[in-house]
Order: C-alpha cells, then structure tokens, then sequence
C-alpha cells in the first residue's frame, strides 16, 4: 500500500464515520427542537418584559442549526470541499516529484559505479586471458583487496542503508498524520450533530463555531503534509543533483562525503511533518474561535437588540 492509496482508504472511512453520524441525527433533532422552543420561549418573553418589538430574525437561530443537524451529510461534504481540492493538488505535485526522485537516485547510482569500477573494466580482459592459466581468482581477490571498491561499496550500502531507514520512518510519520487526521475527523462527524443542538441552549453558543474551526483544522493536515513532502523532496532533488556533479568530478568515490541526501535531508523532512498540527494551528486557530466568532455573533446581536429598542 503506497500513499496514495492509504489516503483513498481514509476517505472511504471518513464516509463510513458521516454514514454512522446518522445514528444521532434524530437524537440530536430531538435536542435541538426542545432547546429551539426554550430558546424562542425565553427570548421573546424577555422581549415582552421589556416592552420590545419581538424581532423575528434572532428568533431563526435555532431553525438554522435544526436544518444543519437535518442536512448533516451535505453539510459535512461541504466543508470538506476545500481541503479536498488542496488535498488532490498537493497529491499531485508529490507523485510527480516522487518520480523525479526516483530518476535522481538511479543517475547518481550509475555515477557511482562509472566512477567506481574502472580497475575491474580495466582487468576484465587480463583475467579472460588468464582464466586458463588458473590465476583468474588470485588476480580477483587481489583487485577487490587491493583496490578502492571493497571499501567504498560498502560505505555506499550503509550510507543507503541509513537512508532507507530514514525514508521509512519519513513514511510512517506520513501514515501516522493521514492516520490520526481520520480518526479525529470521524469523531467530530459523528458527534457533530449534538454539538450542533447543544449550541442552542444559552451558555454554549460558540460550541459550532468551536467545532467547524478544528474540523477544518483537522482536515488540513493532508494537504500541509503533502506539501512538506513535495519541498522535502525538492531538497532531495538539489541535493542529488550536487552530489552526482560531485561524483562525477571525482577520481575515487567516498561514501561518507555523501551523507546529506541519505541521512540530513529525511530528517528535515521528518521534523517539518511533526510540525504539522502546529502548521494547521497558525492557519486555523481552533482554540481561538471562542472569543472571536462568537462576540462577533454577540455584538451583531446586541446592535440588532439596541435598534429594536431605539424605535
């Protein structure tokens, strides 16, 4: 299973997780239609009390929230539309700088060994002729001893050795976000609704606006990641592209000189996605919501009162 196909998994999932949000749609509409009728009782004999005009247009909120609840699933496929397009893009811009990887990695590999092999392209017609005469072997040991590719080949097989690991470990962070990402996404879905019909009563009106903000910011964490991956891998594409100028420069490949695109460069990459839920936080604030939508929301009230009021 490559990346991209585990991210097709969780989206199959998160469909799963608005399929199950059915189970409380009715529940949570059974909630919010005794909050609506003490929401609309109280502010209209508040109203009455003060001798106001009852404004009809505040007295819409808990409706609004009931027809959300009612349309859960459209809803939901709304607010995923975004991230999805950013999603896709950035999916796109990694599988085709994956490949450009792929290429670098087999180019440098093929420096490797032209710079690395000529004594034994040099003797390969001495040891033909000496076959026969049975010192084929001895000359062999001799050149793999002697020579500079024993030595060298195996600085190469563990510098990518140490890149390998590092590469898989840079995979299992991907998984670990893609992962983590599904499962907070599917709880906010199915306990969406009752959050939805709690916002009604008074004292937890900003509840919605709390939980749209981290399901964004929850969903944004595929397309952040994605684009950490594809500047990784723009790094790793400068980098190889040094190293194979370096390479063929030389006259005896060292490993240990190569060190930055197997072991420095997947590391940046992994650190850059252990940032990712703070990335997502600059960018959607989900603990801010609180004192910014919701006096929003009061003062517009408030003037909407106060006019009411003055005539």
């Amino acid at each position: 299973m490559n990346i991209e196909n585990f991210f097709v998994f969780t989206d199959n999932l998160i469909q799963i997780g608005i399929e199950h949000a059915r189970l409380l749609v009715d529940m949570a509409r059974a909630i919010g239609g005794i909050a609506a009728f003490l929401f609309i009782a109280k502010r209209i004999f508040e109203q009455l009390i003060a001798d106001n005009p009852i404004l009809i247009l505040p007295l819409l909120r808990p409706f609004a929230f009931v027809l959300v609840i009612t349309f859960w699933g459209p809803f939901v496929h709304l607010l995923l539309s975004p991230t999805k397009g950013l999603t896709y893009l950035s999916e796109e811009i990694y599988s085709n700088q994956q490949e450009h990887v792929k290429e670098k990695l087999e180019e440098k590999q093929m420096s490797i060994l032209l710079t690395d092999m000529p004594s034994f392209q040099e003797n390969g017609d001495k040891e033909a002729d000496l076959w026969d005469r049975g010192i084929n072997v001895i000359l062999t040991t001799y050149n793999i001893v002697s020579g500079r590719a024993l030595g060298n080949q195996i600085g190469y097989y563990i510098m990518e050795g140490l890149r390998q690991v590092t590469e898989v470990a840079f995979e299992v962070v991907v998984y670990l976000i893609a992962f983590l990402r599904t499962i907070f996404c599917v709880l906010l879905i199915i306990f969406g609704p009752l959050v939805f019909s709690i916002s009604i009563f008074d004292g937890f009106q900003d509840n919605y606006l709390q939980w749209i903000a981290r399901f964004i910011n929850v969903n944004l964490y595929l397309p952040i990641a994605l684009i950490i991956l594809s500047l990784t891998q723009q790094l790793l594409i400068y980098v190889l592209d040094i190293e194979i100028n370096l390479i063929n420069q030389m006259g005896v490949y060292q490993a240990s000189m190569f060190f930055v695109s197997g072991l420095i460069v997947p590391v940046c990459g992994i650190c850059g996605l252990v940032m990712v839920p703070k990335i997502a936080t600059w960018i959607v604030n989900a603990s801010g919501t609180n004192t910014g939508g919701g006096r929003m929301l009061r003062t517009a009230a408030m003037m909407a009162v106060s006019k009411g009021a003055l005539k």
